[in-house]
């Protein structure tokens, strides 16, 4: 009869009816009264959203102090029921470190046997470390199932702690759980999810995950499942750190375990391509993996991010219009509503929304980053400040919220604090191109023109070597161009603002930048023409306007200066000019200078034509 309620009870549970399960679980329990079918009967409960019954269950039967599996389902309920600081109490503060494996090459391994573990091969010589030696020993006379669920109440203590807003505590808890046990993938998806580690951090606590702790059949197949769970867990780190090595997993898990069109690959990819500002490439991946899962919340807020710096506003309208009917109780269809918003400039309204989805979810990262930002639109720089403050306090591991950080004293041109918040965000990812450009800026203001220099230089290039669009960074060749004008090195601000220009950056400032450079070269009439094409894209620009009027000016003087040249034969004459004009131009500009005692062109300077990244970009 037991057998026979046994596989009732599990034919139940796999069909999902629940209230039979309960039913005849808690008639097999009267009749086994056995510890194991109690926790089973709770389990169930536990399925059905029933918390405070599975609870309670547990709590009759004397089951949370009878092993580990029954104190992480009873704190897993208490949390359910937003009770931490229970929880805590049934879970304890403290992580098991001593199951924690060591990096050792020469720790045993973990045998199966018959459901018990027992030790492997003994341990060579002394590695000075007897610690580690104990703790390898301690571990390996636990059961593999007990060492499961010692990393599943890690991670629910880092649950606990992120909620008491104790990030620094929950991280540890999480990076011990994955320690423990490297297929603990809620712990180590709470860690990047919540961005608690740096780029670097990342992938040094990668490098110092044990994966060969994954059992197989014979070692072959330990290794192959130690390679695919490390790969598996590469493509979720940071983008802006080792994209060879990102690639190279991508590639290997398309390829060779066909996984090319899985929704968790397609979307490290597009988080890639947005990380190089290829928008079209991110929105054709993430679109097409809404295609077969529309309701896969984790895409929603890198497809959103995508549809607004493309502007496509109707796409954005019809997408909101659909969350909010279908799902009005998660949080990222608020934050779609607040894209839209601020994508058509209707800031207050955005605004609204970004608030009402940070409330669902404290912690949802994309609706803080979206409510500061309505506040920076608005020019509204102390209240950005101060929820850019909130969200790196939130999500320590990235740089964004200390670039926009920096980005926003900028404006208000506190070029001390700037630099400084900069330097922060540079220190957790220091292959931002963004970032770069506005600490450039910012050494450009502060007129250390080198440093400016370096730091642009720098940019581009890890823009060309991350095969970033070239498009993105007109912004930072531009001011590139102005910090080598500074520097009074014109022929390379020359090729720079050129360069700007082949790329489709056909802005009034670059022409006028352009014409002030020439102009410095002494090539007058290439001047005039570069500011005519500057008056054609602004008309009322005051700086075109006036530097023309010099251009023009310069020009005559030295018309003037060189027409009385005599020639010895008529048919050289129009040669002789053009090549008087540009050999002696230079010394005619100085004696028009002498003579006259006009200003350097080179002291017509305007920070304005400076270009500074949008933080909504």
């Amino acid at each position: 009869m037991q057998q026979i309620l046994k596989d009732w009870r599990q034919d139940a549970m796999q069909k999902h009816q629940y209230e039979s399960a309960i039913y005849i679980g808690d008639k097999l329990l009267a009749i086994t009264n056995d510890p194991n079918d109690a926790f089973f009967l709770a389990q169930v409960h536990f399925s059905t959203g029933n918390y405070t019954r599975a609870q309670s269950f547990l709590d009759n039967h004397d089951l949370v102090e009878y092993n580990s599996a029954c104190r992480y389902l009873a704190a897993h309920c208490q949390i359910r029921q937003g009770k931490h600081e229970e929880a805590l109490s049934i879970l304890g503060e403290k992580n098991p470190n001593h199951l924690i494996l060591s990096p050792s090459k020469t720790r045993r391994k973990l045998h199966h046997t018959n459901g018990t573990l027992r030790p492997g091969s003994k341990h060579g010589k002394a590695t000075g470390k007897p610690e580690r030696i104990e703790k390898s020993e301690e571990r390996d006379r636990e059961n593999i199932t007990n060492i499961k669920y010692e990393a599943g109440m890690c991670y629910l203590r880092g649950i606990c702690f992120a909620k008491q807003n104790s990030f620094d505590r929950a991280k540890e808890c999480y990076k011990d759980a994955v320690r423990i046990d490297v297929q603990c993938f809620e712990a180590f998806d709470q860690l990047m999810k919540n961005s608690l580690l740096s780029p670097d951090e990342e992938w040094t606590f990668l490098d110092s995950l044990e994966f060969d702790s994954l059992s197989g059949e014979d070692n072959s197949t330990s290794q192959e499942a130690a390679q695919f769970t490390k790969m598996l867990y590469t493509t979720r780190l940071s983008k802006y750190k080792n994209p060879t090595e990102f690639n190279h997993a991508s590639e290997t898990l398309s390829t060779h375990y066909n996984l090319a069109t899985n929704p968790d690959i397609l979307l490290s990819k597009a988080e890639l391509f947005f990380t190089q500002c290829r928008f079209k490439q991110a929105l054709a991946l993430t679109s097409s993996i809404l295609e077969t899962d529309e309701y896969n919340f984790s895409i929603y807020p890198l497809h959103l991010a995508c549809l607004h710096e493309l502007a496509q506003t109707n796409t954005l309208f019809l997408l909101s219009h659909r969350l909010a009917d279908l799902y009005p109780d998660q949080p990222t269809t608020w934050l779609a509503v607040g894209v839209y918003y601020l994508s058509i400039s209707q800031i207050a309204e955005a605004r609204r929304f970004f608030s009402k989805a940070s409330v669902m979810d404290q912690h949802f990262g994309p609706a803080w980053i979206g409510f500061a930002h309505t506040f920076a639109a608005e020019g509204e720089h102390d209240q950005a400040i101060s929820a850019y403050a909130q969200a790196a306090r939130l999500f320590q591991g990235t740089h964004l919220p200390q670039l926009f950080l920096g980005m926003q004293n900028l404006q208000l041109n506190n070029m001390n604090l700037a630099h400084e918040y900069l330097n922060a965000a540079r220190a957790l990812c220091s292959t931002d191109p963004l970032l770069l450009n506005e600490l450039g800026v910012v050494f450009y203001h502060l007129d250390h023109l080198s440093e400016a220099i370096n730091i642009f230089n720098n940019a581009l290039t890890i823009a060309a070597d991350i095969d970033s669009d070239p498009r993105a960074w007109i912004a930072t060749r531009a001011n590139l161009g102005h910090a080598y004008r500074r520097q009074r090195e014109w022929a390379l601000a020359l090729q720079e603002f050129e360069e700007v220009l082949r790329q489709g950056g056909r802005d009034a400032g670059i022409f006028c930048a352009k014409g002030l450079v020439l102009l410095e070269m002494g090539r007058s009439w290439e001047a005039v023409c570069a500011l005519h094409e500057a008056l054609a894209v602004g008309p009322q620009d005051p700086i075109a306007t006036d530097l023309l009027s010099r251009a023009l000016e310069e020009n005559a003087s030295l018309q003037g200066w060189g027409g009385g040249m005599e020639a010895e034969d008529a048919e050289d004459r129009e040669f002789d000019k053009i090549l008087a004009g540009r050999k002696q131009g230079p010394a005619g500009r100085k004696s028009r200078r002498k003579d006259k005692g006009k200003q350097r062109f080179s002291e017509v300077e305007d920070d304005s034509m400076m270009i500074m990244s949008d933080e909504e970009d």
